[in-house]
Parts: C-alpha cells; structure tokens; sequence
C-alpha cells in the first residue's frame, strides 16, 4: 500500500533528493567516496556548501546585504543565538504558538522582552492584529508558521525596527521579500532538507552592535566569516538540503510551489469546511496555514476521532494524528506532498463520513 507521509516535521522528502542523496552517501561524484566520509575541508564539499547556499539566495532573491550561513542546534538554538547577538536593552515578540514561546523565554535570559500580542488566549488559534511594534525595540521577532496550531503569517510586515523570523516550517513554500528581513531563519527539516542543519539568511549590517562578549561559535560573524565552515558542519545533510533545493529549482521555483501549495490547502480546506464530521480549528481563513492543516471532530462526532485515525491509518495516511495541544488531526502538506496525497485524505474523510 502507497504511504502518504504527513509527518510534522522530520517530514517528506522529494524522490528525486532522495535518490540523489543515497548515491552520493554511497559514491559522491565518482569520487570513490561517501558524502558522509569527505573531508569538509575538501574541494568537494566546500562546493556542496558553496551551491547550497547560492540556491537559497537565487530561489528566494536574496540581496547582497544578506548572508546565507548554516549552524547546528536547528531553530532552537538560534532562539538564545539571536538574543546573544543582537538584544543589547530590549526585544518585542509576536507570540503565536509553542515555538514563538519558547524563543521569548530564551530572550529573557538576556535582556526585556515585551510581548507585544499574543493568541495564547484562544489556544492560539489567530494571529493577532493591529498591534504596535516599539521603535526603540533592538528587533521584531516572529514565528511565521506555527506548526501545531495551524496558523500562518504570509505577509511580510514593515516593521521599523529589525524583523527576525522563524520560517522553519514555511521557508520556501511562498515568495518572501527578504530585504524587509533581519533575518530568517529556522530548522531544514520541512522544506529545504533533512534535519540536521539550521539556515540563516541575516542581514550583515545588524551584526557586532551588542556590547557582550560572544562565545565565538555562538556568534553569526564566525560563521559568516568561515563559509559556515568554522567546525564540522552536518555534511550529509547539507547534501540532502542540496538535492531539494535542486528539486524545487527544477519544478519552477518558490512562485511555482506557491501557487501548487495553495491549490493542495483549498482542496483539503474545503473537504473539512464541507464534512459533516469536521471543523477547521482555525477559524479565520486568512489566518489558516497552507503548510499544516488542523482539524478536529466535531462534538457530535467527538467520540470517532480515534476510528476515524485507525482508517485512515488503514488506507496508508502517515501522521495525521495532531499535536496533543490540539488534539484532533494534523496534515502536514509540505513542498514535496503530492496533491495526489491529499486527494487520498480527503477520499479517506469522504469514505469513512459515507459509512456512519
């Protein structure tokens, strides 16, 4: 049976960057040897580390102001990496879900943080509006796709002070302007590639204004100064990250991936708004995320959640389950989901609405 991955992240990968990945995990270019055995050091993979990063910049337009680095640790670490480098008095946050969280509970190690709205109040199920971003404020941060709760921020916002972003989950799935940025960021594992690299694009200017001293790998200059190359990055899955890349470009680019991802989320959307058995959890449309879907039962059928996840299980769907903050379902519709995935969920919710 055909398995239809919906995983939230480790998440799918594309045939094609599979393929490539696996022969050179077992001979990169004729070499002779692995990808996971080269030095990093070597003509080889500085290349790899060289074309990664130069397809980051071509598929989203990144200008020259920006660098492009990778680090370890995902996004996580970058929530204490942020503030370390670039909170000197005072820090605003968008709180919008368990990530946003977590990253504001780090900045405070470090300095204020004010909180300038949050959705906390409604399980996060919004995204707030017609909040004030404070002018003297070091930086903007912003989660723009919260994996577990469903919600997106796709606009890019004009903020007067830097505007740093988690795009973990929804890097590369739309265009973005990255001149309004300071920085994005976030971990691979969704769009770009395997897990086990962190990219960040910053803008080089924001750079060396706090007064600390900075745990040298810790510090985005180091990185940016060695090509992300001061220690032994994550080789295989820079490659991975690579061979996606690689795939997207193919495929047409992030406007082409665009315009696929929110014709996948208006099929899905709509089968749930249609169901009998089915309730979107986020209610405003516009606030709705073309990357993951949540849903839950309805409380007349509240008691078929779990028959509902042991059929669609039967019929090959893979990590529909949702986030326990939520409950309910989760379909996590990536880059590298096929449309003809989602069409068997939706046959699936249609099959088992039909047999009650």
């Amino acid at each position: 049976m055909k398995k239809h991955n919906f995983n939230a992240g480790p998440s799918i990968i594309p045939e094609y960057a599979k393929e490539l990945t696996a022969q050179g995990v077992l001979n990169l270019n004729n070499s002779g040897l692995s990808v996971m055995e080269i030095s990093h050091r070597s003509k080889e993979f500085s290349a790899i580390m060289e074309e990664t990063a130069s397809l980051i910049r071509e598929l989203l337009s990144v200008p020259e102001s920006h660098a492009v680095i990778f680090v370890h640790g995902g996004a996580s670490l970058n929530f204490c990496m942020i503030p370390y480098n670039l909170l000197q008095t005072r820090a605003a946050y968008l709180d919008t879900g368990s990530w946003s969280s977590k990253a504001i509970k780090e900045a405070k190690l470090f300095g204020e943080v004010e909180v300038v709205a949050s959705s906390k109040d409604k399980n996060y199920n919004y995204i707030p509006k017609n909040y004030t971003i404070p002018r003297d404020a070091d930086y903007f941060h912003i989660t723009t796709n919260n994996t577990i709760f469903g919600t997106e921020i796709k606009e890019d916002i004009n903020s007067p002070v830097p505007l740093i972003a988690d795009a973990s989950s929804d890097i590369m799935s739309r265009p973005m302007d990255i001149s309004k940025y300071g920085m994005v960021y976030g971990g691979a594992q969704k769009n770009i590639g395997p897990a086990g690299v962190a990219f960040v694009i910053v803008k080089k200017d924001i750079l060396g204004k706090v007064d600390r001293p900075i745990p040298t790998i810790l510090n985005y200059q180091t990185h940016i100064d060695n090509a992300s190359l001061f220690n032994t990055p994550s080789c295989l899955s820079v490659f991975g990250c690579l061979n996606t890349l690689k795939w997207l470009k193919n495929l047409g680019g992030v406007e082409k991936i665009h315009k696929m991802n929110i014709d996948k989320a208006k099929i899905l959307y709509d089968e749930i708004d249609r169901n009998k058995l089915f309730q979107a959890t986020v209610p405003n449309e516009a606030d709705r995320s073309i990357m993951n879907v949540t849903f839950v039962m309805t409380e007349e059928y509240k008691e078929k959640e779990a028959d509902f996840l042991a059929y669609a299980t039967s019929q090959g769907m893979v990590g529909i389950k949702g986030h326990r903050s939520v409950g309910g379902f989760r379909a996590s519709i990536y880059n590298a989901l096929p449309i003809e995935s989602i069409k068997a969920l939706i046959q699936a919710m249609k099959e088992f609405e039909a047999n009650l």
